[in-house]
């Protein structure tokens, strides 16, 4: 996949045993870690779709832990080799990755499926109530050419 400029993936190894599994979702030794701001998850019903969502410093770094989803995003800055470009990103259960979303990028993400997803998400500042930087748009804004349904074919 061509991914936008700045978004990183990582594939996540699940440890099986006869117990069950063990997965690392962040380390701070990795190449993707920049800093630590808080931990936070959010779940998404089935046929809900939370978008779209923007921070001008903020680094968000998701995994989904429980479901499969599809992330979306949206590069916004002008002056970006993929200015304008979109990303699909499956990830769940059956793709466990961590997805790694500078500033500047519109995304959001809804489930696949009939079942609700559960996203882990450690940005790398504390959310500020009283100045949050989050900025939204509707999930059908005609500003990011994106149809949210289901492709068939």
């Amino acid at each position: 996949m061509d991914l936008i400029e700045g978004v990183m993936i990582k594939k996540l190894s699940p440890i099986l045993d006869e117990r069950g599994y063990l997965q690392e979702c962040f380390r701070s030794d990795w190449t993707v870690f920049q800093k630590f701001g808080q931990a936070y998850i959010t779940v998404a019903f089935p046929n809900v779709i939370k978008a779209w969502h923007l921070h001008k410093s903020q680094t968000d770094n998701m995994v989904c832990l429980k479901g499969n989803g599809k992330l979306v995003l949206s590069d916004n800055r002008e002056k970006s080799s993929t200015h304008k470009k979109i990303n699909e990103i499956f990830f769940g259960e059956k793709n466990p990755s961590l997805v790694t979303i500078p500033p500047n990028i519109w995304h959001g993400f809804k489930a696949m499926g009939n079942k609700e997803i559960m996203v882990l998400n450690v940005p790398t500042e504390v959310y500020n109530y009283s100045e949050p930087d989050e900025y939204r748009l509707p999930y059908n804004s005609e500003e990011i050419k994106y149809n949210w349904d289901v492709k068939m074919g």
